[in-house]
């Protein structure tokens, strides 16, 4: 009598927008979506520190291949960054390194130290961070006790918007003076939303870190379709890969002749669709590839077709 489990019917490949607790790590939810899900084959597009909530992007399955280029796309957060204190970590998970009242500055100094971080510009990221330094993390080296020369970046803040400026709440004893500035920021990949925090405290003379982070948007995801850990324990919601594909890329539809071509690695000539990845559908409308547009030609990224 055989004894052999029945083999497992994989989920669909697809994305789940999940709406991150605070305290979790990427890898924690990663780990709880495998269980969800049914799969190992699980992983997620743009990483959250723990003490950040909101839109954290996961791929399962096949749709694991498309996190790399969605990580890439422009994202969205509500921050509050406190002004007076500096912490060794730019946010309110590290140790309090400087206290300085913070009581004189302006609305008018905080709009104009805002401004100057908006647009395209050259940011350092924190130093605790996962930024590789001779071949090693740089939080490994801070949290060694070194200091970390971490080379600035150009990132491209498209808006660096004020909704509040407050005294701060809690703000007693050692903290003192303190004052809260609550801010939406629209981004680039790789932009530090702390180092945004310290470089601002740093500019108005008085340091800064985070308090609060929350991603509200990742390329076309929104809060709206995201779902809590709890909820996807109820019911795992997967938006079809190639729903996903067409909500953040450009589409072509092609021909049954070239379908065979794209499926099979070929290039095809290019559509004028921009730099950017292009989702690429058969006749029958099944997802094939993600294509790049380069030098007058559409070369695969990525072949999704068996």
């Amino acid at each position: 009598m055989s004894t052999a489990r029945p083999r497992r019917t994989p989920p669909p490949s697809g994305l789940i927008v999940v709406d991150k607790p605070a305290g979790w790590t990427s890898h924690d939810v990663v780990g709880k979506m495998r269980g969800i899900a049914g799969t190992r084959k699980v992983g997620h597009a743009g990483t959250l520190d723990p003490m950040a909530t909101g839109v954290l992007v996961v791929g399962v399955e096949k749709a694991t291949r498309l996190l790399g280029h969605l990580a890439l796309t422009e994202k969205v957060y509500e921050a509050t960054i406190r002004l007076g204190v500096v912490t060794n970590t730019d946010d309110a998970e590290g140790e309090i390194t400087a206290v300085t009242p913070a009581g004189h500055v302006t609305e008018a100094d905080v709009r104009t130290g805002v401004a100057a971080l908006t647009g395209e510009i050259m940011q350092v990221p924190p130093q605790v961070s996962a930024i590789k330094v001779n071949g090693e993390r740089a939080y490994k080296r801070a949290r060694a006790g070194e200091e970390v020369e971490i080379a600035a970046r150009p990132v491209t803040v498209r808006a660096f918007e004020v909704t509040a400026i407050r005294r701060a709440t809690g703000a007693t004893g050692a903290i003192g003076d303190a004052v809260d500035v609550d801010a939406t920021v629209t981004c680039s990949s790789g932009t530090y939303i702390r180092a945004l925090a310290r470089d601002l405290g740093a500019a108005l003379g008085v340091g800064g870190h985070l308090t609060r982070l929350r991603r509200t948007r990742v390329g076309p995801y929104g809060l709206a379709s995201a779902r809590t850990i709890e909820d996807l324990a109820k019911e795992c919601v997967i938006m079809p890969i190639a729903d996903a594909v067409t909500a953040a890329f450009p589409r072509r539809d092609v021909t049954a002749q070239d379908a065979r071509l794209v499926a099979h690695g070929g290039r095809l000539p290019a559509a004028g669709l921009g730099p950017g990845p292009v989702g690429v559908f058969g006749p029958e409308g099944a997802l094939l590839a993600l294509v790049e547009e380069r030098g007058g030609t559409a070369r695969p990224l990525v072949v999704f077709a068996p």
